[in-house]
């Protein structure tokens, strides 16, 4: 992982919670939030929480709960905390040195974020470090990107547009973490003695149109800065994948597999 590839700022994160909110991260949050409803913590702590779309689904499902919401990115923060949610108290926070005292949490969450963790048992150690013994770490990670339609046909058409240097953001960063017993190592550096529960989920995502498929994954995400670093604007290179994914999809609404890994270990 490159540092710009946790970068998420500037018109970037409008386009994240406009495209891909509904198109990836809804449907593995509401699976994320049904699963920690059924925890029943009553402290719960996100961390790399973007946009907020977990954390929507957690006050809605976990009312009586107390949920601290964190990212690294002000600029994903400040699209979370325009939303009002009693409950829900946001904060700026590294997900490698949390600024929280130790044992706090029933439930530390995170959506799709361990992926752009640049030392992921440092990571791992803090959520360990914050939760209560008996507490739960909870998160999900892509599978890899033959496994994830949409990603790999946008992956597809920039291998098209530049044949000579293409950009690796998908495969070296968000599906570049998937193997179980990769997982299962860094969560054992980082303290935890229990062995994890790993379940594979494969979910659909649809959009109304290629184009927004397009325009989600190459305006809404650090591909947009490869892209711009070889001297196209990230709306050409959105046009020219929304032609690509059309010859397969069509023009009209538009639906792909998804699948991801769901982790939960005991503290």
């Amino acid at each position: 992982m490159t540092t710009v590839d946790a970068q998420f700022a500037g018109q970037l994160p409008h386009c994240y919670e406009l495209y891909l909110v509904p198109l990836l991260f809804d449907p593995y949050a509401r699976d994320l939030a049904g699963r920690a409803a059924g925890l029943a913590p009553r402290q719960v702590l996100e961390i790399a929480a973007g946009t907020g779309v977990v954390t929507r689904h957690l006050a809605a499902a976990l009312p009586s709960a107390r949920i601290v919401a964190t990212d690294l990115n002000p600029d994903m923060l400040a699209i979370g905390s325009a939303t009002a949610l009693p409950q829900v108290s946001w904060q700026l926070a590294d997900a490698a040195q949390l600024p929280f005292s130790d044992a706090g949490f029933d439930l530390v969450l995170c959506q799709f974020g361990a992926m752009f963790f640049p030392d992921r048992p440092q990571a791992f150690a803090q959520a360990r470090r914050v939760l209560r013994p008996g507490g739960r770490f909870l998160f999900n990670v892509w599978d890899p990107l033959p496994a994830n339609a949409f990603a790999a046909g946008v992956q597809a058409a920039m291998e098209e547009l530049f044949p000579d240097d293409p950009p690796g953001f998908f495969a070296r960063t968000p599906h570049g973490y998937h193997d179980k017993a990769a997982i299962v190592r860094d969560l054992a550096a980082a303290g935890f003695t229990s062995p994890p529960d790993i379940e594979t989920v494969a979910l659909q995502s649809s959009a109304a149109s290629a184009a927004d498929v397009a325009a989600g994954f190459c305006q809404g995400t650090p591909l947009r800065s490869e892209i711009e670093a070889r001297g196209h604007s990230p709306e050409s290179a959105s046009a020219f994948a929304a032609r690509h994914l059309e010859q397969r999809y069509g023009k009209g609404p538009v639906r792909g597999a998804m699948r991801a890994h769901v982790i939960s270990v005991a503290a």
